[in-house]
């Protein structure tokens, strides 16, 4: 068995979105990039009775290979990995407000600037198609051109990373965000912020993921680094020796 790490991980993952109320059962999967196709969770097995041996190797082809069967979901993550070389991890929930904003057909617009999370002004919502087919992966395709997220219509959502940590962390964060919107809505529909608005988050977003200040070139006000100072630390004069005379 190879990728004991990775296998390892997608568990820990699994179990993570359940302790965390990001999915429920057995209705979430995980895959993982690996050379010429992906690992990936097996279908119908409970999360805590998952083994490293559990989780499938497959091929892009669609041949896999050990003792279980992959998830009914395993062509949206072949299809996103194979076609999405910027991201290692695909991670399906049924979280509740995502999802309950899919049953709606309606994405996330950009009414908070952290929707910029998912790369750009809004988090759309896919066409409905059924489970497990060659058209739910197409639809979730389209919807996540220029995104690392997109709700599927009546389902559930999608989130795309380079990690396990990262991509738990996007869910969390989409579903933060679904669950605002729903909560914003009983009031009305929010007012939405601008593209410009929303191209500034996201360039400062990039900034900040390359380790840089999130401020913009124009901005004349930006954190530096303190300078030394250049008070020097007294200096001591070395204490007087005294000599002890010896009583004759």
């Amino acid at each position: 068995m190879s990728h004991t790490k990775l296998r390892k991980g997608i568990i820990e993952t699994c179990l993570e979105m359940n302790r965390s109320g990001l999915n429920q059962g057995t209705s979430g999967n995980v895959s993982h990039r690996i050379d010429g196709g992906m690992l990936i969770t097996p279908t119908s097995l409970p999360y805590a009775q998952m083994k490293p041996a559990d989780i499938v190797a497959m091929n892009f082809d669609g041949t896999y290979s050990g003792h279980r069967l992959p998830s009914s979901e395993w062509r949206f993550h072949r299809d996103i990995l194979k076609n999405r070389t910027d991201v290692n991890i695909v991670l399906h929930t049924h979280s509740v407000y995502c999802t309950t904003l899919a049953t709606h057909e309606r994405g996330i617009p950009s009414f908070h600037y952290m929707v910029a999370v998912a790369g750009g002004s809004d988090i759309r919502c896919s066409d409905y198609a059924c489970f497990g087919t060659q058209e739910l992966s197409d639809t979730a395709l389209k919807a996540l051109e220029g995104r690392t997220a997109c709700l599927l219509g009546h389902h559930g959502l999608i989130v795309l990373a380079d990690t396990f940590e990262k991509a738990l962390w996007r869910a969390h964060e989409i579903e933060t965000l679904a669950k605002m919107y729903v909560h914003a809505l009983a009031i009305g529909e929010p007012p939405r912020l601008s593209e410009v608005e929303m191209n500034q988050v996201i360039e400062q977003m990039r900034r900040m993921s390359y380790g840089q200040t999130p401020d913009l070139e124009s901005a004349a006000d930006r954190p530096r680094p303190a300078k030394p100072s250049k008070k020097k630390a007294a200096k001591k004069s070395p204490a007087k020796k005294t000599t002890k005379r010896t009583k004759h």
